[in-house]
């Protein structure tokens, strides 16, 4: 099993996107999900009502809620259910967030605990509003992980740190197993779709990840249907691998609300598969690529299997 703390970038709220009124496409039949029903659901959301915990899967209306839950793969936030940032992609709501909960660390370490899992994946929404981005507050989190359940391998998926001097450093002393940051789409895009980040600065911060912990594995991902081209997907491939990034995930956006980022078109599944031949040939050790992939989506078995990949590369 396992337990997502995923991490978030944006607001519900309708004038972060700064969009004009538009007709959402409708969805075609290859993403379309079930509601959740199960029994194994409703036990995933007691365990995270007990420790106070965030989801993402809640306030980003991800849809494969019902999946994870079922398998107790419950994505949570920690640091607060609030973003400093705008990006035009995200259901999460932007402003100034609270203080950070002195006892997360041990709620979270308590949860994996009682889930028994496997593999843990932690995230926040972006905390520009602290020196650190948080990055202590990381590392707080994955020591209590690390202390309760030594066996859990750990996931971080940290937002940019942007002029946070040291804080990467903070986050890979803790020794996180994998270290997730999301490029989201391509540099032509940022400017409209990620506003508040900069391409290169997180293409660096995945690259000093990997050279401060080079045992570790490195993460990224990418949504598509924004608008990107194939070509510029895969000049961001060569430089995710560029940066030694091991592992890709490409999913579809899907647009929350009119308000948000236009959603341009559908990619077929013939053409994520496409593109995960493609990303596996440059020379990724995992690549993950469906209408429905997210970053932190069968995270535990991917974690399984980029282990398996490095094995048999040495």
């Amino acid at each position: 099993m396992t337990v997502v703390i995923d991490h978030l970038q944006g607001p519900r709220h309708p004038e972060k996107a700064h969009r004009p009124d538009q007709e959402i496409p409708r969805k075609p039949d290859w993403i379309r999900v079930k509601a959740p029903v199960s029994r194994e659901y409703a036990a995933t959301r007691d365990v995270v009502r007990e420790h106070n915990l965030k989801t993402v899967c809640e306030e980003a209306a991800c849809p494969n809620i019902g999946e994870c839950w079922t398998k107790a793969h419950a994505t949570m936030m920690i640091m607060g259910d609030t973003c400093t940032r705008a990006c035009a992609f995200c259901n999460v709501k932007t402003g100034l967030p609270g203080p950070l909960d002195i006892a997360e660390p041990g709620n979270v370490a308590a949860a994996v605990k009682k889930l028994g899992l496997k593999h843990v994946v932690i995230t926040s929404v972006d905390r520009d509003d602290l020196a650190d981005g948080g990055a202590e507050h990381f590392a707080q989190v994955i020591r209590a992980v690390h202390e309760t359940s030594p066996q859990t391998s750990v996931e971080v998926l940290t937002p940019d740190f942007l002029r946070k001097d040291g804080a990467i450093e903070t986050v890979m002393a803790a020794a996180p197993d994998v270290f997730n940051h999301n490029l989201e789409t391509v540099p032509r895009l940022y400017l409209t779709v990620r506003p508040g980040a900069r391409y290169f600065a997180s293409l660096r911060l995945l690259e000093r990840a990997k050279e401060l912990r080079p045992e570790g594995f490195t993460k990224s991902g990418l949504m598509v249907g924004l608008g990107e081209s194939r070509e510029e997907i895969m000049q961001v491939m060569d430089d995710l691998r560029a940066a030694k990034v091991d592992f890709l995930t490409i999913g579809q956006y899907l647009q929350p609300t009119k308000k948000h980022a236009a959603l341009v078109r559908f990619w077929t599944p013939d053409e994520f598969a496409n593109l995960e031949s493609i990303a596996r040939a440059k020379g990724f050790l995992m690549v993950s690529a469906s209408p429905l992939t997210r970053s932190s989506y069968h995270a535990d078995s991917d974690f399984a299997q980029l282990k398996a990949a490095r094995a048999s590369r040495a």
